[in-house]
């Protein structure tokens, strides 16, 4: 039996596609999957982070105190499995979008939480896909250092790192290669 989430906890979800498959062949893959996910998982989640890249995603969510641990596991299996159909129908496609299970890390150590955001914002850079990960379009660092309405928990996130400036900072001072392992989809 799979572990469910439990309430105010905070987990960073990952999954990728079978073998070489992109996830997200157009942008209006990527903002549809965000809709999904809002649509599914926004009334049991807080979400911190995310992003979005061509084979794979990674969300940073806190799981809201209402929320029954069954209920939210299902939630996320919903939205991913509502995700892979529309996709399937869309590309004539059959058979399994995702890898087994999405996968799920309990974070529990203050330092982990940070090093987690920082790892999610820097993913596409991290992969190669971009030479600057803050003009990376699916991903909540723009979200968070913006004055635009957004679903993520700015607040918390800034307050997180101390101040935006904080946050930018703190963000320019990591370096990837020092993450620790189990953040890596490999």
């Amino acid at each position: 039996m799979t572990d469910p989430f439990f309430p105010e906890e905070f987990y960073h979800v990952y999954s990728r596609t079978i073998g070489e498959e992109l996830l997200f062949r157009t942008e209006e893959n990527c903002i549809y999957f965000l809709k999904k996910y809002q649509t599914h998982c926004s009334t049991h989640f807080s979400t911190l982070a995310y992003c979005l890249l061509p084979n794979h995603f990674h969300f940073l969510i806190r799981v809201k105190e209402i929320t029954e641990p069954e209920v939210a596991l299902s939630a996320f299996s919903n939205f991913l499995n509502g995700y892979a159909k529309a996709f399937n129908k869309l590309y004539d496609r059959h058979g399994g979008l995702f890898q087994r299970k999405f996968k799920r890390k309990r974070i529990d150590k203050e330092s982990y939480l940070s090093q987690v955001i920082i790892y999610i914002h820097r993913n596409p850079q991290k992969h190669g896909i971009v030479e600057d990960f803050k003009k990376w379009r699916f991903s909540s660092y723009q979200a968070i250092i913006s004055q635009k309405p957004t679903q993520i928990d700015r607040d918390f996130v800034i307050e997180w790192f101390g101040d935006l400036e904080q946050f930018r900072k703190t963000h320019h001072l990591e370096n990837v290669s020092n993450f620790p392992e189990e953040l890596s989809l490999e």
